[in-house]
């Protein structure tokens, strides 16, 4: 399990070699207005979308598991407190195939609980969100 830190960029390129410095690793996967790089130290999934214009440079923040049955657990456990804004299985978000769930803070803050279950060659459109081609870049990824 690795915390998931996701993050509206001005420039992606920039902001790429940043976080490579910064955390001496290289970026894991790049796309089109997206990258997102594994962090071993601390375990951490940092995701960067360019989207200069976002208001907020917090995306959204998640946890990113290994096992389909973490995913169900989170989402048991997020029904029984009435927490999940909607639960995703099998959709492709973020060039990849997910399982996922997500709930909202009391302030509105996204989170998700995901697994990746693939690579996939488009960004996709799981839940409310767009390719950022298309649109803001919005809150899915993995």
């Amino acid at each position: 399990m690795r915390v998931q830190l996701a993050l509206n960029v001005k420039d992606l390129d920039e902001a790429v070699e940043f976080y490579s410095n910064l955390f001496g690793v290289k970026v894991n996967k790049r796309k089109p207005q997206y990258a997102n790089f594994v962090v071993e130290r601390p375990p951490l999934k940092l995701v960067l979308f360019e989207n200069p214009d976002a208001d907020e440079r917090l995306n959204h923040l998640g946890v990113e598991v290994f096992d389909d049955a973490d995913v169900r657990a989170a989402t048991d456990r997020l029904k029984a407190a009435d927490l999940v804004d909607s639960v995703e299985d099998e959709q492709t978000c973020c060039y990849a195939t997910q399982n996922k769930v997500w709930a909202l803070d009391p302030q509105g803050m996204r989170w998700e609980y995901y697994r990746v279950i693939e690579d996939a060659e488009t960004f996709g459109g799981g839940g409310d969100f767009e390719a950022p081609a298309e649109s803001e870049t919005g809150g899915c990824c993995g």
